[in-house]
């Protein structure tokens, strides 16, 4: 999908995990990394059918994640779609949705209404 080799991305978010975990608390991580050969930012979003620990800030495992790739010379951009997921993923209502549906158009359309809505 982003044309980057899968290690890559794995050792890319793996060296930002070694900053600090990217666990946000709640059962919520937002993963993210620069990666040069990217034309533009991607995300993707699972839901873990069990959680999972990620040393996150509240010591609680993790079952939703957003992980947020950007273009290595990315600034600004990047700084403001990783704000957008954190204040989105932190807000315990859109929480509970995400977590109470398996259809995957309802959380694609939970996920774009609410960073539309909160986009500025």
């Amino acid at each position: 999908m982003t044309g980057i080799a899968e290690r890559a991305i794995y050792d890319v978010l793996a060296e930002r995990e070694r900053l600090g975990s990217t666990g946000i608390g709640h059962g919520v991580a937002v993963p993210h990394g620069k990666l040069s050969g990217l034309s533009r930012p991607y995300g993707f979003f699972a839901r873990l059918e069990r959680p999972i620990p990620f040393e996150a800030i509240d010591n609680r495992p993790i079952d939703l994640m957003f992980v947020l790739l950007a273009p290595g010379d990315a600034g600004a951009e990047h700084l403001r779609a990783l704000a957008l997921v954190s204040r989105l993923l932190r807000d315990g209502t859109i929480c509970q949705k995400l977590r109470g549906t398996d259809n995957a158009d309802a959380l694609y359309a939970l996920l774009t209404d609410c960073t539309e809505t909160n986009a500025a």
